[in-house]
């Protein structure tokens, strides 16, 4: 694959979440997205800078994370710079992230496109979901679009929000975006054909995108605008301060993806998952022939199947009896649990939470 190397395209990669939903592994001293969760020898931040480093230059990179992380993005992604890392002082959703890296880039470049990009999704096909990328910048190049990647369902699946299509074409306006939905709607959008599952991965323009916040989100266009002259100053952590104070939180989907009329979106189908839970995990890993993930040679099962079981290096477990179940053991904590009640780790982190504090998350 040609790998051209655009001057004016820029990769800004959201990296401010906890991941709570992979605790007690993801902390909130050291989240998902520095973690590699998959065995694969990096971290999921890592993967993603190099997978947009082959057609992004490493100086058009921004970072977007809480400002407790920035020491451990200097770590994974040491070809940036400080200055290409902006630090949130509290998360306040997608909407005031995106609008911040905008507005940074503004500064730095008026005719800049916007690649931007989760820190802790899984790709197979890197070229395939390449050559996407590079065709969504000529077509915002050519267009005034916010665009979005659109993945191609595979199943009934409940924990992704979707996408509706105008119509067949690779590239398509949006008709509409659903939130999650329940399994009999989900079953219903996969036989319609006309849904995609929603990528969260976006490129526009950064003058298209700044005019959206204009328009749908005005409050935040004016925090943001007041400051723009500070950014890249000594005065720009105090001005950020201020303004992520004053900021309400929204996503960016529901901020403006869902009110905008020049939205479109370019179906793919290139090994996708955003890896959000422990049984997407289980779906991704390789499993023995009695169906169960395991992440170390040192895990011996008796009577168990369909499980997932991560241990600490260095550790020894012993399992016996277990159908459909997660157990994930650290140095200072041990969750097991049905994989049907992974949805309730935040409420086991509120337990865990009251009855030792936050040593623990």
């Amino acid at each position: 694959m040609t790998t051209i190397k655009a001057n004016n395209r820029y990769c800004v990669i959201m990296a401010g979440g906890i991941g709570s939903r992979f605790w007690p592994m993801s902390r909130q001293s050291c989240p998902k997205q520095f973690l590699d969760i998959l065995g694969t020898g990096r971290s999921f931040i890592r993967h993603t800078f190099d997978r947009f480093a082959k057609i992004i230059p490493k100086e058009n990179f921004i970072v977007v994370t809480n400002r407790r992380y920035k020491s451990l993005v200097l770590e994974h992604i040491p070809e940036i710079s400080e200055e290409q890392i902006l630090c949130e002082p509290i998360g306040r959703n997608t909407a005031p992230c995106i609008a911040y890296a905008a507005h940074t880039l503004r500064k730095r470049d008026p005719q800049a496109t916007m690649i931007v990009s989760p820190s802790d999704h899984l790709i197979l096909n890197e070229e395939e979901f390449l050559a996407i990328i590079d065709r969504c910048c000529n077509f915002t190049d050519e267009k005034s679009a916010l665009m979005t990647i659109g993945i191609e369902p595979s199943r009934p699946e409940t924990g992704y929000g979707y996408i509706q299509k105008q119509s067949n074409d690779t590239i398509s306006k949006v008709k509409c975006f659903t939130e999650k939905p329940n399994l009999e709607m989900a079953q219903a959008f996969l036989e319609c054909g006309e849904f995609l599952w929603n990528s969260g991965i976006f490129i526009w323009k950064v003058e298209d995108i700044i005019a959206a916040f204009a328009k749908h989100l005005p409050e935040h266009h004016a925090l943001f605008s007041d400051i723009e002259p500070l950014l890249g100053t000594e005065r720009q952590n105090e001005a950020i301060e201020r303004i992520f104070s004053e900021c309400k939180p929204i996503s960016i989907d529901y901020g403006i993806m869902e009110r905008a009329d020049n939205v479109y979106v370019h179906s793919g189908d290139f090994g996708w998952s955003d890896v959000g839970t422990w049984g997407s995990v289980y779906q991704q890993s390789r499993k023995d022939k009695y169906a169960n993930a395991l992440n170390s040679d040192n895990i011996h099962i008796y009577d168990t199947r369909n499980s997932l079981i991560t241990i600490s290096k260095g550790k020894v477990a012993v399992v016996s009896g277990l159908k459909d179940y997660i157990v994930v053991d650290t140095n200072d904590v041990l969750m097991i649990c049905p994989r049907s009640e992974e949805q309730s780790i935040k409420s086991y982190i509120e337990d865990v939470k009251y009855s030792t504090g936050d040593k623990h998350i």
